[in-house]
């Protein structure tokens, strides 16, 4: 066993030699730190995207229930039975609406851009306008469905609803970009030429990207009828369903399946053709997205780690040719095998640990700049991937530090000593 005192010394010796080489020493561990500084900014971004889609699907509410005609989360293209499928219509919604385990239904349909996520119009008031802006058209009760805030005025009603009323209630976003700080209650706005007139606005919505606009506080939300009047194209219909309670929503589900299935003549032996998701499956997607956004993560630090590892083993072997004499002088005073060994190999781990320690402090640094630079952008630093950054740097350290200890240890130390 190697005494305290022994130990202490070689850690002093190793530390030493790495400080009479200081530029050498920082150019070994650049791929160290960049590594570890990839983990440390991509994780903690990740982490802070994560605890805005918890914050968002909480807010959604936990009985919460969505009904469309297609699955919404599905990677690559849609089948051809999935594209033939007959959409669902507002009799769908009202006999949902009877199930016993269904506290209120709303259907709705929306005027936007799938792929980006944004709405393709703009709304006009005097000189201003509101550009790609979401229309919306639902029935009254998607305000009791949401529980969505109103920040001034009121909802429309299911009267509005039956008279095809020309009002609309405006999103965050879309009053501010029209009206600023004036009140825009009473006022008239103009959206694909007709006029409607604004009974109320919504607060802002909580986004995903933390700070940063959400597309949905640009929104215009119309009584369903309305809105048909302007898109009678327009046939798909997303139903979204407030359950009882939620220990109530297995039982819901399995009621709307039950129901859609008959309404829709599918067969015992069929598939659903339609879809039934809740909250949670939002938040299974977004597992999956952030498991890939990992594995990326793991491949670039992982590249960076190996090119930095490597980096260590090519200077250890360059310094261990450079110090044959004095290996030679060490063995010939005393110095044992293992010795030399720990004194090497204490080399390469402090040099990596050093590299861990700067890439921590510079992923520290992309993590808090990263949001000042792009609010949309939260992160989160963790401790876990703090202590697996800076573990994985001074493990590179003593797998790549091996070798070139081990042979600086089996030196002949007659041979060494001759070794000009």
């Amino acid at each position: 066993m190697i005494r305290k005192d022994e130990f202490q010394e070689i850690v002093q010796m190793a530390t030493d030699t790495l400080r009479s080489n200081k530029l050498r020493s920082s150019l070994t561990v650049l791929g160290i730190v960049i590594g570890v500084a990839v983990v440390i900014a991509v994780s903690s971004i990740g982490r802070g995207l994560d605890d805005n889609v918890r914050d968002v699907v909480t807010s959604i509410g936990s009985n919460i229930i969505f009904v469309f005609h297609m699955e919404p989360f599905t990677f690559g293209r849609p089948t051809e039975e999935m594209r033939t499928r007959k959409e669902l219509t507002f009799d769908d919604a009202e006999a949902i609406k009877q199930l016993p385990h269904v506290k209120s239904v709303s259907a709705g349909m929306r005027m936007f851009r799938p792929e980006l996520g944004v709405g393709t119009y703009a709304v006009k008031y005097q000189d201003r306008k509101a550009k790609n802006t979401i229309l919306e058209g639902d029935t009254a009760s998607v305000k009791d469905v949401f529980d969505l805030p109103m920040a001034t005025g009121r909802w429309f009603t299911e009267i509005d609803d039956q008279h095809r009323s020309s009002v609309v209630v405006l999103g965050h976003d879309t009053v501010e970009e029209l009206f600023g700080n004036q009140d825009p209650l009473g006022h008239e706005v103009n959206i694909e030429g007709r006029l409607f007139e604004v009974v109320g606005t919504v607060q802002k919505i909580k986004s995903v990207f933390g700070g940063g606009k959400d597309p949905n506080d640009n929104r215009v939300f119309f009584p369903l009828t309305t809105f048909k009047t302007l898109h009678p194209e327009l046939k798909q219909h997303w139903i979204s369903v407030k359950a009882t309670s939620h220990d109530d929503m297995p039982k819901a589900i399995d009621e709307i399946r039950e129901l859609l299935r008959r309404r829709r003549k599918v067969p015992v032996n069929k598939a659903d053709n339609f879809a039934v998701f809740t909250s949670d499956s939002i938040s299974d997607v977004w597992k999956q997205l952030t498991g890939m956004l990992f594995v990326g993560m793991f491949a670039i630090s992982s590249v960076g780690l190996i090119i930095g590892g490597v980096g260590v083993m090519n200077i250890m072997l360059v310094s261990v040719t450079e110090r044959t004499r004095e290996i030679g002088v060490r063995k010939a005073l005393g110095a044992r095998k293992r010795d030399i060994l720990l004194q090497f190999t204490m080399e390469a781990i402090i040099l990596t640990a050093v590299g861990g320690v700067i890439g921590v402090l510079l992923g520290a640094v992309l993590a808090g700049g990263i949001p000042a630079v792009w609010p949309s952008l939260p992160a989160h630093m963790s401790m876990f991937w703090i202590t697996f950054g800076f573990s994985s740097a001074a493990a590179v350290g003593l797998v790549f530090g091996i070798y070139p200890a081990w042979k600086a240890a089996n030196l002949d130390p007659i041979e060494a000593l001759r070794y000009e």
